[in-house]
């Protein structure tokens, strides 16, 4: 009961931070989809316009390869990268490429970019599409999360980059192989927990799709969920009717499960293409919205009155490969499997408009990707040309503003190069990285 009213006490503290957000000069963006996981930047003083030769670059700092966004807290940016010895990086869908190298958590001053601590481990990958890491780190308070492309989960000081503690998941829990995209689940900080994706099977002989830690030490406090792949979707908690519900989407369904002891409250079949569940839920009031390529596309009404679900539509017109999506006054805005970013009705998965101009550039392409971060009644489009558009979106219409190229994409792509990397928005600027460089933009508006 304890853990119910400190989840809920917790619930009530980050809904007051959104809140206090929008009053607030800076935010941090401690963690994947920033402070609340919901693509929104609350800070006002934003330009609404780009100066002639787009937004400035305040600084560029060396980095080495990977798909992991920035995280922003207190001062300071954190994220991994991989540092390739041997082997050929080139993807292809079906292959494991066998590379040795080290993975790296990087700690930079924000204002500066300046490198203030590095924390490297030897790590030899044995996956699809190899760059380098792809979880976003996740920083609460003076600690800080990485989970690693094959695994690798460590908790490391802000302060000097020490090691607290460390488990490696395979290991750990008898992952016979893991998925062919590595490990790509962004953890999830909630209270005193660390919520993973894992797979394989707890020492009881249980299967551990979803595991609970302590954050403080690594210490296991539940393991939960069978699954015949573990996916790539990350820990997503969502409260209604007065219950927490921690949402874990693997490749054959939507599961809801209590926080506290991961009992399984709920099951809904959901099935994308090649078990890639990958993009989170969003919860919009009383509905929750997974979609995915192929047919899986899973639209839910929750129970106001127990943790229980009821299928509204499933199988409709809106499949994102990667891209997180958004859902804001009653329509969803997200980019679909062939890169065009749309705008659909929620209720009926109807399609309003379509383009690709922010994300793929002049044609649709598949794996399209863009990321898109809502800042007021602006919208913040990270394009995987390295192009990054602001633009006004409503449920009819669509408005470019301006667009500027930041970055060079870099991510090897069959037919070419592209940027799969999700900046961060944090103190009135953006941080994005490929596989040379993080850059610092600029995004305030003009001092008068």
């Amino acid at each position: 009961m304890w853990f119910k009213i400190w989840l809920s006490v917790c619930w009530l503290a980050v809904n007051l931070t959104s809140s206090i957000g929008l009053l607030s000069a800076n935010d941090d963006w401690p963690q994947w989809l920033g402070p609340n996981r919901d693509s929104s930047w609350n800070e006002t003083g934003i330009i609404r316009d780009f100066p002639e030769g787009g937004p400035p670059v305040l600084w560029r700092a060396p980095v080495a390869g990977g798909y992991s966004g920035p995280a922003v807290a207190n001062g300071k940016v954190v994220l991994l990268d991989y540092v390739l010895e041997t082997g050929d990086p080139s993807p292809n869908p079906g292959l494991r490429n066998e590379l040795t190298g080290s993975e790296r958590v990087l700690c930079i001053d924000a204002e500066s970019g300046q490198e203030l601590w590095k924390h490297e481990y030897k790590c030899d990958y044995r996956i699809s599409y190899p760059a380098g890491p792809r979880c976003t780190p996740t920083i609460d308070g003076d600690l800080v999360y990485c989970l690693g492309a094959m695994g690798q989960l460590s908790c490391l000081s802000m302060e000097n980059g020490e090691v607290v503690w460390e488990r490696d998941l395979p290991k750990d829990y008898r992952v016979e192989e893991i998925p062919i995209w590595g490990y790509a689940a962004h953890p999830l900080v909630y209270g005193d927990y660390l919520f993973c994706i894992v797979g394989g099977l707890g020492n009881d002989g249980k299967p551990s799709t979803a595991v609970c830690f302590d954050k403080r030490t690594g210490e296991e406090i539940w393991h939960s969920v069978a699954a015949k792949e573990p996916g790539y979707c990350p820990p997503t908690m969502i409260e209604h009717g007065g219950h927490e519900q921690l949402l874990i989407w693997h490749p054959e369904k939507l599961n809801s499960l209590d926080p506290e002891t991961g009992e399984i409250y709920w099951s809904i079949p959901c099935v994308p293409q090649y078990g890639m569940s990958i993009v989170a839920p969003v919860k919009y009031q009383d509905r929750v919205l997974i979609a995915g390529i192929g047919s899986a596309s899973l639209l839910v009404q929750l129970d106001d009155e127990k943790p229980a679900a009821t299928t509204i539509w499933s199988e409709k017109g809106f499949h994102p490969v990667h891209s997180p999506f958004l859902i804001v006054d009653g329509h969803i805005l997200g980019v679909d499997r062939d890169g065009t970013l749309r705008s659909l009705d929620l209720e009926t998965a109807e399609r309003m408009w379509g383009t690709t101009e922010p994300t793929t550039g002049t044609r649709a392409r598949n794996s399209g990707t863009g990321f898109i971060v809502k800042n007021g009644d602006y919208y913040f489009i990270a394009g995987q040309t390295g192009e990054l558009t602001l633009a006004k979106m409503t449920p009819s219409e669509y408005t470019k503003i301006a667009s500027a190229k930041l970055l060079e994409p870099t991510n090897p792509e069959m037919g070419g190069k592209v940027l799969w990397s999700h900046p961060a928005f944090a103190g009135g600027k953006m941080y994005w990285r490929n596989d040379q460089e993080l850059i610092c933009v600029d995004l305030r508006e003009p001092q008068r």
